[in-house]
């Protein structure tokens, strides 16, 4: 073992724990590894940037767009409402039907927007069949999954190993050669969702009120402003009730009338009744100083919230929103929005009290009040996803039908060789413009530049794995571990070895960085084995985007926590059987459809 491929493995190592630990974002991990590489002369100027014009990159951003674009037409969620319709008087059929369909979707989109796009209506499903959401948001985000391994355009990994792939020399992957393996693995998959995971899932979140299921019981009241109070006479700003108590005023009502604009200025006056949010401790010390009686009786409610034109609703922080990675201070939150932040739901933990001092996370659910309006034009920056609404209407934009048209020729085109996957998109995404379907704007805005710049700095990681020898190394130690056994069951032990390590791997870090590290390794090993790599090529694909057992390895894992009222251990749970029938699934399959030899 050289130095050169002693330092190369340490530093995926390092890779591999920084992106576990999320102290940094993946694409800081990301750029700062690329750096390392670059300064420490294991890369040339050419070999560090190839990453950002690498033809799989640069499809990926264009299908962020396609997508967008039939996002924008809402053509997805008018046909799985009606579907779901159809089939309602069945549950068990109503939600095979509507796994199913979200499958299929994810296999022509981003899967990670065909979960933003899905969990509102996941919600509202769970209403309809009386369950509680935390038993379908794992199985929604488990079909997006496994429907994003139907098609080479599915998942941007499927993308980046065959562009690894190719610049190896070998045939390019088909558009549907995946579907081969993947309609068996879907439905096996789609079964246990149906059959065994609801058994297992908890019933966490509770449909009927979301003051209940952020236990928001002591955390929500109404205070009776005394005649003696400072307050009369006074604002609630002079007299800085929120720095001085960590009290926020949602609503004053007076004299049956409910003041819901510019509370902050508002004179107060004797008998006025605040509805506000906060904890025990600090409604006590208002009460002592404030002299307002504490109503402890009343406790606020999801009904007696929205009032007028209030709402309640849970939404998620998407991975474009500003105030990502900032405390709801310092993004100016309130001023902004015109919104409350009542309570955080993070990793299965409720975060209620002196949340404005809360570094906010990508995928955080956030249980907030205000405006529907505002609310409504929140959802509409893309900054953030409203749980609890949900159009089953075409949104019948000028030109609608032309983003499903061109995605569906795109994709046509491809499978049939006509035209290369990059080139359609393109011309796809041109032609949106030109006729003006899409902004320019909500192109860029569209584009996951998070998953971009991630898969960009880790392209060159997996050349210099080749070129240090460090994929010969690994290759050659898993060799001689195979060649141990007889020669008829090597490369079946070989590709339940590889499959299995790309499954661990993506279980605790970036899909996209197990698969641009396995890849090399593989094509290594089958070479030196004297085995056709395609077998394993596609077990790389298959196996790095099964990520079942862990809310970190997959993006729409994390999706779903928050909003599902998740703990680690319920992936655990239901995941890692289903990682386990897929092993065995694969180790059987796989060498029938993709011989060895």
């Amino acid at each position: 073992m050289t130095p050169e491929i002693i330092f190369v493995i340490c530093l995926v190592l390092v890779a591999f724990i920084l992106f576990i630990s999320e102290k940094f974002s993946i694409d800081v991990v990301a750029l700062s590894l690329l750096s390392v590489l670059f300064f420490g002369g294991f890369l040339t100027i050419d070999e560090a940037l190839a990453g950002f014009s690498n033809p799989a990159v640069i499809t990926i951003a264009l299908l962020f767009v396609l997508s967008h674009a039939l996002q924008k037409t809402r053509i997805l969620e008018y046909l799985i409402v009606r579907i779901n319709k159809i089939v309602s008087k069945s549950k068990n059929l109503g939600l095979g039907v509507y796994l199913l369909t979200i499958s299929i979707a994810s296999a022509l989109m981003n899967n990670t927007a065909i979960v933003a796009i899905f969990m509102p209506v996941t919600i509202r499903i769970a209403h309809q069949y009386h369950l509680s959401p935390s038993k379908l948001l794992i199985p929604l985000s488990y079909a997006a999954i496994m429907g994003g391994t139907l098609t080479l355009v599915g998942t941007s990994t499927n993308l980046i190993v065959n562009s690894i792939y190719i610049n190896s020399g070998n045939e390019p992957l088909g558009m549907f050669e995946f579907a081969k393996y993947g309609w068996i693995a879907l439905i096996i998959a789609l079964i246990y969702i149906l059959a065994v995971a609801p058994r297992i899932l908890p019933s966490r979140t509770v449909t009927s009120s979301l003051t209940q299921s952020y236990h928001m019981a002591g955390y929500l009241t109404e205070m009776k402003i005394s005649e003696d109070s400072p307050l009369v006479g006074s604002t609630c700003f002079k007299r800085n009730v929120n720095q001085n108590y960590d009290v926020i005023i949602l609503d004053i009502q007076r004299q049956g009338r409910l003041i819901t604009y510019n509370i902050g200025q508002e004179v107060l006056e004797a008998g006025d009744i605040l509805f506000v949010k906060g904890s025990l401790e600090s409604f006590l010390r208002m009460k002592e100083v404030e002299k307002t009686t504490l109503l402890t009786d009343e406790k606020l409610t999801q009904n007696e919230l929205e009032q007028e034109d209030n709402i309640l609703v849970e939404c998620m922080v998407t991975d474009r929103s500003s105030i990502v990675g900032n405390t709801l201070i310092d993004s100016n939150f309130r001023k902004r929005f015109g919104a409350f932040i009542l309570a955080i739901r993070r990793e299965g933990a409720i975060i209620r009290k002196k949340i404005a001092h809360v570094v906010i996370h990508t995928y955080d659910a956030l249980l907030i009040y205000g405006k529907r309006k505002q609310l409504q034009q929140m959802a509409a920056s893309g900054e953030f996803i409203l749980m609890g609404e949900v159009t089953a209407d075409l949104l019948k934009v000028k030109l609608w039908w032309s983003s499903i048209l061109l995605t569906i020729v795109t994709i046509i085109l491809a499978a049939f060789g006509i035209l290369p996957i990059i080139k359609g998109a393109l011309f796809s995404c041109v032609i949106l413009l030109l006729l003006k379907v899409i902004t320019p704007n909500e192109a860029y805005q569209a584009i996951h530049w998070q998953v971009i710049i991630l898969i960009a700095a880790l392209i060159p990681l997996g050349t210099v794995i080749q070129s240090t020898g460090t994929a010969d190394y690994i290759g050659d130690s898993i060799s001689n571990l195979v060649s141990g056994y007889e020669r008829k069951v090597q490369p079946y032990i070989l590709l339940a070895i590889i499959y299995g390590v790309t499954m661990i791997l993506t279980e605790m870090s970036s899909n996209t960085a197990t698969a641009i590290i396995m890849t090399p390794v593989v094509l290594s090993v089958s070479s030196l084995m004297g085995f056709d790599a395609r077998p394993f090529i596609f077990a790389v694909c298959f196996a790095a985007s099964a990520s079942f057992s862990t809310p970190i390895g997959y993006q729409t894992n994390l999706m779903v926590y928050g909003p599902g009222g998740y703990k680690f251990l319920d992936f655990m749970k239901v995941g890692l059987p289903l990682s386990l029938i897929l092993l065995t699934l694969a180790v059987i399959l796989i060498p029938i459809i993709w011989p060895f030899s």
